[in-house]
């Protein structure tokens, strides 16, 4: 019987689950070791955070002229027509190369550069992130503006994250960026609330930055500039994240200033992006939700820039590549502004997504 016993321990069948024991036993100590250093190293930007103005003009706004402002997601320099990405079903992580970030990026300022708006409102501009393979994208930004005062606000510091396994995402530092031909008083980077739980490792550490412009009259312009939530379950998430906005909007409008909000909201803007674009996609609306009824205030205006009798989306998703009349587009980009602000002209800008998967929306507005 002892004999038996000892053929049994030395079966070439007890060596091999001992072996496969220690590898699967490696590999849950890897992933348990992974998900605390996720978790522990996660950290969000404290509320109410100075932002520093860099390259201040002298120049201030004046009431009763018209001035030009375009709101543009970049989409970290990955985003050229043939893009697609992991989060929205497509192949890949990263940009395909560094060359490829900054020729999108250089592509997009060219573009800046030629409608030379009077403020600009940037997001997705990645200053130290692996999926960009470590492009400080603001230094092209600056570099082609060296007359605009600027402003920069983190919202997007990341653990490094492994996935997908074969290409990980990586470590992301990004940020929106706010640009101005005119003085900037002050600015202030502004905390939302975001999802709870492992969604909120998934989701950006979001923001909106408050740059103050003076008129003569002691009023402010209020420049707004955000990049609300995606990817969120069920929508919730932004839709709370534009009361807070909203909040913030009202107190500045009652105390006499003018104020604009331009960015990414992530909401159907028009509330039937799939009818008007002629192509619908489930994972897409089941977040990019219209804004839910009332939550604009009378006499605000919302626009997306978008001509119904030829629409122009401002993002596509990114699933597949980009094919005009195949690939699912809605209209998430625009602006809202305060009663005392007059929209003349809203433009969504048809540039095929060459640069990044939004198209610009450019508004011309003056102050009453």
């Amino acid at each position: 019987m002892a004999e038996k016993r000892k053929q049994i321990k030395k079966s070439p069948i007890g060596k091999v689950l001992k072996v496969i024991g220690c590898i699967l036993a490696v590999i849950i100590l890897v992933v348990a070791g992974y998900v605390a250093y996720v978790f522990i190293d996660y950290h969000r930007i404290p509320d109410n955070q100075a932002l520093e103005i860099e390259n201040s003009q002298s120049q201030r706004v004046e009431t009763g002229r018209e001035y030009t402002v375009i709101t543009w997601n970049l989409g970290f320099g990955a985003y050229s027509d043939n893009f697609t990405f992991f989060m929205d079903g497509g192949k890949n992580s990263r940009a395909f190369s560094k060359n490829a970030v900054i020729a999108n990026i250089n592509g997009a300022v060219d573009k800046l550069k030629e409608l030379n708006c009077d403020f600009m409102f940037l997001q997705e501009i990645d200053t130290d992130s692996t999926r960009s393979y470590h492009v400080d994208q603001r230094f092209p930004i600056t570099s082609a503006f060296p007359d605009k005062t600027y402003v920069f606000a983190v919202n997007y510091d990341s653990p490094y994250l492994f996935y997908p396994v074969t290409s990980p995402h990586g470590k992301s530092k990004s940020g929106i960026m706010t640009l101005s031909s005119f003085e900037l008083s002050s600015a202030v980077r502004r905390s939302l609330p975001i999802e709870k739980g492992f969604r909120k490792i998934l989701d950006l550490d979001r923001c909106f930055s408050v740059s103050k412009a003076p008129l003569e009259n002691g009023k402010y312009l209020v420049l707004i500039n955000l990049h609300l939530s995606a990817y969120t379950k069920d929508g919730v998430a932004s839709t709370k994240q534009l009361e807070m906005l909203i909040e913030v909007m009202n107190e500045e409008f009652s105390a006499g200033n003018y104020v604009i909000c331009g960015g990414d909201f992530n909401k159907d803007l028009l509330g039937n992006s799939a009818e008007v674009f002629g192509v619908t996609h489930k994972d897409f609306l089941a977040w990019a939700q219209p804004i839910p009824e009332g939550t604009i205030p009378e006499g605000y205006t919302l626009t997306a820039g978008v001509d119904l009798n030829n629409p122009v989306p401002t993002t596509r998703y990114d699933d597949i590549p980009y094919e005009k009349g195949v690939s699912f587009c809605a209209a998430i980009d625009g602006f809202l502004v305060s009663p005392n602000v007059t929209v003349i002209n809203s433009e969504a800008l048809d540039f095929g997504f060459e640069n990044t998967d939004h198209n610009p929306v450019v508004i011309t507005f003056k102050l009453d």
